[in-house]
């Protein structure tokens, strides 16, 4: 818990200093070095990590974290990740309504803005794309519903739009799901369309029985653990996605499918932290 609360950077105006407040990612480097910044993808999951730890975040700068996050949205209502400047797309849209949702303090987040921005990310497919204009993909895809849901606009989604986007989820799956149309299988799309049609009302459409065979094609029988494929080495992200694929729709183990957390860190957020239901 310590290593994560000594992250936080102090708080500063959005015209001082870019705004380095938030959590970042190591204290490797030296304070006064210019990279040194908070990051929006660190702050999630730093916050997320805590309440796995069954910490009351009682020792989070609060303040720091929300005025940080309001200097990383732009006019389009898409956050950047660190005030450096950087890319701009629904995963930092994601990141920024999880911060927020856990932190119960909307203020740094417009989200009238944001919202527009997710709906105009939508494609012709029926998927959300990382911005406007682009292809559909199942990682922003999960972003956007997740996002919309966590900030109470999902239903401002209308119905053919949102058929839609059912549609496009549900053809993702093969036996096991891929993130665009004619590419591969991948094991963490296996959480990311899972936990989506789950937000959509949908997970009963799902073949599981179908989805954990392909996965088990992606584990390692000799060290453990999950690839992105099969017969390729195990690493950390897809081992999580693969267990957390399984789960989501099963609900063998429970997972809060908007925040990516077990419903186990979410009842002690719920219990011990939080103010109103999320």
């Amino acid at each position: 818990k310590q290593w994560y609360q000594r992250r936080v950077r102090e708080n500063k105006p959005c015209d001082d200093d870019y705004a380095r407040c938030g959590f970042i990612a190591t204290d490797s480097l030296p304070s006064d070095v210019d990279a040194n910044y908070g990051h929006i993808a660190m702050t999630y999951v730093a916050l997320c990590s805590l309440l796995i730890l069954g910490d009351d975040l009682s020792r989070v700068d609060r303040d720091s974290v929300i005025n940080g996050l309001k200097c990383l949205q732009l006019k389009t209502g898409a956050y950047q990740c660190i005030a450096l400047g950087s890319e701009s797309d629904a995963r930092f849209v994601y990141c920024a309504a999880c911060i927020s949702s856990i932190l119960q303090d909307w203020r740094g987040m417009d989200k009238d803005r944001a919202t527009e921005f997710l709906m105009e990310s939508q494609s012709y497919e029926g998927g959300f794309a990382q911005n406007v204009g682009r292809e559909a993909h199942g990682g922003s895809t999960f972003c956007s519903i997740a996002a919309l849901t966590l900030m109470n606009k999902l239903d401002d989604l209308p119905r053919q739009r949102r058929n839609d986007l059912l549609r496009w989820c549900l053809q993702r799956q093969q036996t096991g799901f891929n993130g665009r149309p004619n590419k591969p299988m991948d094991t963490c799309y296996s959480f990311w369309l899972g936990a989506s049609l789950k937000l959509l009302g949908a997970q009963d459409f799902v073949n599981q029985d179908a989805n954990f065979s392909f996965l088990m094609t992606t584990q390692d029988r000799y060290i453990g653990g999950f690839s992105k494929w099969a017969g390729y080495m195990p690493d950390v992200l897809h081992s999580y996605f693969g267990i957390a694929g399984m789960h989501v729709i099963s609900n063998e183990v429970e997972i809060h499918p908007a925040l990516n957390i077990s419903m186990r860190a979410f009842r002690h957020w719920q219990d011990n932290i939080a103010t109103t239901a999320v």
